[in-house]
């Protein structure tokens, strides 16, 4: 915006200053970026221009349509000439020091101030400071300076976020990563969690080599537990990119996720991770051939006080069971099928509907086996004088028997199970209504109560 533009319409006619007068609060700040602009960054014009050009903010800001008072107007200006002085520190040639000191007072101005972001980018800090990733100080103190001031940059700012990730700054802070210096790699890991918060930095972080590094901290038994959890939050959020799954199947990330799925800490982290990878064919390969990896998902349905973990580990086993025949069967083998019918009784509504589903799937590949079996029949001679016909349906039939013995088996099973949920249910129930109608606690059910509960059906059940 030019500024004779903007005096002219700071000067137009008193409908348009009343105008302007209500949203002055929110139009300050705009105006001095505006400035910033158009001509008051830190590049060197000629002086007298560039004094002409304070003054003319200094009149804008005073006018009483932008400000409620001249000590407003003041403090505004004061701020942003020392935006502008820091961001000269940054430019220095001679003088390291003066440049570290810079990247310093970035950090601190920039740790609860988003209008101190959004300056200070277009007053172009960004650019030295990732320059600074490159500086050869032995002790690292230079360069972790330079990280926490681009990590508070980035704050909620998603323009800095790109910028800085234009400006190649991940390579440089992969660059940096040397063994046993646990400060240096808890601040890149810091720096990649809030860069991987924006969905156009996930495929080029993903792809720049980074996922090894932050397993590798994740694994890390020195790390300290913030970088811990920081490292785990970054491979969240890369994870959200399918193209990053084929970069995670690179290492041994999923394995090390099973392994830790029982901290409960963790838990929720590492199975949102998971029902990422498992929307890509590869990832759910990744996941299946992991060893005991189904029966570690269903133990999750145990977690009672957990439904959230419940809720994720349901959605990625009926994502599994739906893609693949083989997993359905590896599923049913690690005995899903009773923890499904619990958890249609005492799960949340969400994990309801999704073991609901899986236990409808299972039952249509049961019942696909059954016509599968019953169809090989057909070849067998239909004609009674066949020579051949009595032992081929005698074998048939004895085939056929076995398999209507296993499914009456696991079908009885699952009855009794289910038989025992319902009682459950209804004597907690049960419970309940006694303590609304406030009776006594001795309160014992009556016969008649007890033969519904065991004349219970699951004909209801999905399954």
């Amino acid at each position: 915006m030019a500024w004779g533009t903007t005096m002219r319409k700071c000067e137009g006619d008193k409908e348009n200053a009343g105008s302007v007068i209500l949203e002055r609060p929110l139009k300050l700040w705009s105006l001095i970026i505006d400035s910033v602009r158009c001509g008051g960054g830190i590049q060197k014009p000629n002086r007298s221009k560039k004094q002409a050009g304070s003054d003319k903010l200094s009149e804008l800001l005073k006018q009483p349509q932008w400000c409620e008072n001249e000590d407003e107007v003041k403090r505004k200006e004061q701020v942003l000439e020392l935006l502008k002085e820091v961001a000269k520190k940054l430019q220095n040639e001679d003088s390291i020091e003066v440049v570290v000191e810079g990247a310093k007072d970035v950090r601190r101005l920039t740790k609860e101030d988003p209008h101190a972001r959004t300056i200070l980018a277009l007053l172009g800090v960004i650019p030295p400071l990732v320059s600074l990733l490159d500086s050869q100080d032995p002790t690292f103190h230079t360069q972790i300076a330079s990280l926490y001031a681009l990590l508070n940059l980035a704050i909620a700012n998603d323009a800095n976020k790109a910028a800085i990730v234009k400006a190649g700054a991940i390579h440089k802070m992969l660059n940096l990563i040397t063994p046993n210096n646990g400060p240096l790699s808890e601040a890149v890991v810091a720096n990649f969690l809030g860069l991987s918060a924006l969905d156009s930095n996930k495929p080029i972080i993903g792809s720049s080599g980074a996922i090894p590094f932050l397993v590798g901290a994740l694994k890390d038994v020195e790390a300290s537990s913030q970088a811990k959890q920081d490292s785990l939050r970054a491979l969240y959020n890369l994870s959200i990119s399918p193209s990053n799954v084929c970069h995670i199947l690179d290492t041994d990330l999923i394995p090390h996720l099973f392994a830790n799925l029982g901290d409960m800490d963790a838990s929720e982290r590492i199975l949102s991770i998971l029902g990422n990878i498992v929307s890509v064919a590869e990832g759910r390969k990744g996941i299946s051939s992991v060893r005991d990896a189904f029966p570690i998902l269903i133990d999750v349905f145990n977690w009672a006080d957990s439904p959230v973990c419940q809720e994720k580990a349901s959605y990625i086993l009926m994502v599994m069971a739906h893609k693949s025949y083989n997993d359905r069967q590896a599923m049913v083998e690690a005995g899903v099928v009773s923890s499904l019918l619990e958890l249609t009784l005492l799960g949340s509504t969400l994990a309801q509907n999704r073991a609901s589903r899986m236990l409808e799937c299972l039952r249509v590949e049961k019942g696909k086996q059954l016509v599968s079996v019953n169809c090989g029949g057909l070849s067998a001679p239909l004609s009674s004088t066949s020579a051949s016909a009595g032992p081929t349906r005698q074998k048939f039939s004895d085939e056929e028997d076995d398999n209507d013995d296993d499914y009456d088996e696991m079908m009885s099973k699952e009855n009794k199970a289910v038989k025992q949920l319902v009682q459950q249910s209804l004597q907690s129930n049960m419970k309940r209504m006694v303590k609304r109608a406030n009776l006594g606690h001795d309160f014992v059910p009556s016969d008649h109560f007890k033969s519904l509960t065991s004349s219970s059906t699951s004909k209801s059940l999905p399954f």
